[in-house]
């Protein structure tokens, strides 16, 4: 597992940097790299989330099956980040080969964990119930769907599977699938153990589930087919699933007063910005006149990506560096109030950047700017516990005198 977070915190990182060349890019002050854009989202995505997700899953898993902890997979380590790699070299290059390289060994890994996955049997699946293990199951198989995608973008083979929007579908399988899926099944596991609390409705994992996972198909196939009659129900529905699982932890820490921690502020904060997409969905649909529904195609993701998905990583990853190369006790969710106004403020710009054309792209590169500073304590957090691991096995292997 440690092997998995090293290498996160390094692609978290490197997300900092290209924060940095979003801001001069967006100010004319470097020149703009051709597929960079989708580059920043897939260092994220697949970078940092996906190599912790990877890596804790597993552990989780077994853990709940009360199981002994599994040992690290470093094949599907190694496959997954050659994949990664092979993508940041063919992205911006727009080489086919790369790209090809990269999403087979990517999809490679994702099969590999969901066969390691299979082995962690609980007791309450047998009788027919649902834990974090079906979370994080299904949302690999949806990783397949938008590696598969995603991958065909490039190559013109969607195509021939009659996809009407592929870049949709692929933006939905990655985010509402995988992500959403595997960010529940991670307040599901960890929430109790951090915060103290039970879920607030305990009965609600099964249905949740399902919600999320039909909601999702409607997610996929609404744009693959170009049918709004299977978006809009499938987007419904997922967003019932993603709020029902938000008040699980929103009720208990409102009652515990925990809602005031930075930590846990950014975890509740981070839905607010996968519900923006969804509140100026119906604009779009409809065609509103003068209503910027090619602005928000172009720009949603990236609000999306570093308002939800990389906020809710602010909370949890220094708690899961700390618990790994630390110890529980010394573990607690990460944040600030810096991290908290930047990050948040930065994804209220880019909405604003969307309707405000006179200075799109000054607030666009202002909020790449609040960004990369956001990432910073959290990455500070992160390091000082690798920094903390190394300076503790050193000593003892000096002073054991090995």
């Amino acid at each position: 597992m440690s092997i998995f977070f090293f290498t996160s915190l390094l692609f978290g990182f490197l997300t900092v940097l290209t924060a940095v060349d979003a801001f001069s890019a967006s100010l004319n002050l470097l020149p703009w790299f051709n597929g960079l854009r989708w580059l920043r989202i897939h260092l994220i995505t697949l970078g940092v989330l996906t190599n912790a997700v990877f890596g804790l899953a597993p552990v989780l898993a077994a853990a709940f099956s009360k199981l002994p902890k599994p040992k690290t997979r470093l094949d599907i380590w190694v496959l997954l980040n050659s994949g990664i790699l092979a993508l940041l070299v063919g992205i911006p290059l727009v080489n086919q080969t790369f790209i090809i390289l990269g999403g087979g060994l990517v999809a490679l890994a994702a099969i590999l964990l969901m066969v390691h996955l299979r082995t962690f049997k609980s007791a309450a699946e047998k009788t027919g119930g649902i834990n974090s293990r079906y979370f994080y199951f299904t949302g690999l198989a949806y990783l397949l769907v938008g590696i598969y995608v995603g991958t065909g973008l490039w190559l013109g083979w969607n195509q021939a599977l009659h996809m009407a929007v592929p870049i949709e579908v692929h933006i939905h399988a990655n985010n509402w699938g995988f992500l959403s899926l595997v960010f529940a099944g991670l307040l599901i596991d960890l929430f109790p153990r951090i915060s103290g609390h039970e879920l607030a409705y305990p009965n609600s994992i099964k249905p949740i589930f399902w919600m999320m996972t039909l909601g999702t198909l409607g997610l996929i196939l609404g744009p693959w087919f170009q049918n709004t009659y299977v978006l809009v129900p499938g987007l419904l529905i997922h967003l019932a699933g993603t709020i029902w699982m938000a008040l699980n932890i929103l009720i208990p820490l409102r009652k515990s007063g925990q809602i005031k921690e930075p930590g846990y502020l950014h975890l509740l904060l981070s839905y607010v910005w996968i519900l923006a997409p969804i509140l100026v969905a119906p604009m779009i649909l409809l065609k509103v006149p003068g209503f910027p529904g090619i602005g928000i195609e172009q720009n949603a993701p990236q609000a999306l990506i570093y308002g939800w998905a990389l906020q809710f990583s602010f909370a949890l990853l220094p708690y899961l560096f700390e618990h790994a190369f630390v110890g529980e006790k010394e573990a607690a969710l990460g944040g600030n109030w810096f991290s908290i106004a930047a990050v948040n403020l930065g994804s209220a710009l880019l909405w604003a950047s969307i309707f405000a054309k006179d200075i799109q792209t000054t607030l666009h590169g202002l909020a790449y700017l609040l960004w990369g500073a956001s990432i910073l304590p959290i990455l500070s957090r992160m390091w000082a516990a690798v920094r903390t691991s190394v300076e503790k096995n050193f000593e003892d292997h000096w002073s054991s005198g090995d």
